[in-house]
């Protein structure tokens, strides 16, 4: 497509004017996806908006590689102590790279990695960014002491220099340092074999349960061992091996107050999070309805409330709780299916029941785990007996 107009209304006049040409009817999409581009994803000006007005059906889904990293980023940010390690790693990065004067003295005193900038939509490159400090802290900090000492340096620049120096010195950060490259390193080694081309279904919920289990593992046991090592880093900095005490603030309590009071406070705060994580038959009802409204215009809807809620709620106690591979299906037949109607039936639902899982909250990633299952049944019976 020849596109000499790049805002939102001269990408939308080439798209419909390519659905025309295709002969394709604009009321038949049920759905749009485009990188994050403001052009393409504007809520009020961009491609998704203005095909929203023509057909409210076609559900705007932002890309997902997109999405996940910067779904990553925000992750990092909503934690304080993460938003602090990487903050204090781009302004390393900043100082240094600011000038070649001071890009020189952070080369004659480090042999090997330079310090890289953090991406906010490649997180795969923050494990660079880490990797420099994690192994070359002790040189970088002698590089920021050359930073504050030398007179030649404006005084701005030292006050940053003095201020990383003493972050630097903090035994917090070098046992942040070791243990977000652990996670890091594991997560890139992840990220590469799920993006490789013959990756299939089975192996990515595997390499996806590996890392669960890593996870598990370095909670309990990885903890202790990056002590150790961000002790051996200390030593090797100076730097005494231990926290700073904070003063643990606490609610103060009325004299006509009982202990009692804590516990129901915090049975209440259970039990709010417990609720969140069902859905039971009436919310179900709301969802699918919501859902059915959602696909609905000009007096003619894609879902037939009723018969969803019913197939979901049969779907539901079809399922087995634990994932199982496409094999396993087929052999234990989970689906007895005879037709090819019932099959494609089958996959109606799921997909469905996929699409369902935008509008339900609580119990979404559990019910996108089974329709996975349906799915891959679904393939592996259009392989099998059906289609012999």
């Amino acid at each position: 497509m020849k596109v000499d107009d790049t805002y939102g209304l001269g990408l939308f006049k080439v798209l419909v004017d390519s659905i025309k040409l295709f002969g394709l009817d604009i009321d038949d999409i049920r759905g749009q996806g485009y990188d994050n581009d403001s052009n393409m994803k504007g809520k009020h000006q961009g491609v998704q908006r203005r095909l929203l007005d023509i057909n409210p059906r076609a559900l705007y889904m932002p890309c997902a590689c997109h999405s996940l990293n910067l779904t990553l980023c925000d992750m990092a940010k909503s934690c304080a102590k993460a938003a602090s390690f990487f903050g204090i790693v781009q302004r390393i990065y900043i100082l240094f790279s600011g000038s070649t004067k001071r890009w020189n003295v952070l080369l004659d005193h480090i042999l090997g990695l330079t310090v890289k900038s953090l991406s906010n939509t490649r997180w795969e490159s923050r494990i660079k960014s880490v990797q420099a400090i994690r192994y070359q802290a002790p040189q970088l900090r002698s590089a920021l002491s050359q930073l504050q000492q030398a007179s030649d340096i404006e005084l701005s620049d030292k006050t940053d220099a003095n201020n990383l120096l003493k972050a630097l010195g903090s035994f917090e950060f070098i046992l942040g340092m070791v243990i977000w490259y652990d996670i890091l390193f594991a997560v890139n080694t992840v990220s590469k074999r799920l993006q490789s081309p013959s990756m299939c279904i089975d192996t990515t919920l595997q390499q996806i349960e590996d890392m669960r289990n890593y996870f598990n593992n370095y909670r309990n046991e990885g903890f202790a061992s990056s002590m150790t090592i961000a002790k051996s880093i200390a030593s090797e900095m100076g730097v005494e091996p231990s926290f700073s005490v904070k003063r643990k603030a606490q609610r103060k309590k009325h004299f006509d107050e009982i202990d009692t009071n804590e516990e129901i406070l915090q049975a209440e705060k259970d039990l709010s999070s417990t609720t969140l994580k069902s859905l039971n038959d009436t919310e179900l009802e709301d969802c699918c309805t919501k859902f059915a409204k959602t696909f609905s215009s000009h007096d003619t809807s894609d879902v037939e409330v009723n018969d969803l809620i019913s197939e979901l709620k049969v779907l539901k106690l079809s399922l087995p709780e634990r994932p199982m591979s496409s094999m396993d299906i087929f052999e234990k037949k989970l689906f007895k299916v005879e037709t090819v109607e019932e099959l494609f039936k089958i996959y109606d639902v799921s997909t469905t029941a996929e699409r369902a899982c935008h509008f339900m909250t609580g119990a979404a990633v559990e019910a996108a785990g089974k329709v996975l299952l349906v799915q891959r049944a679904w393939g592996a019976a259009l392989a099998g007996d059906v289609s012999a």
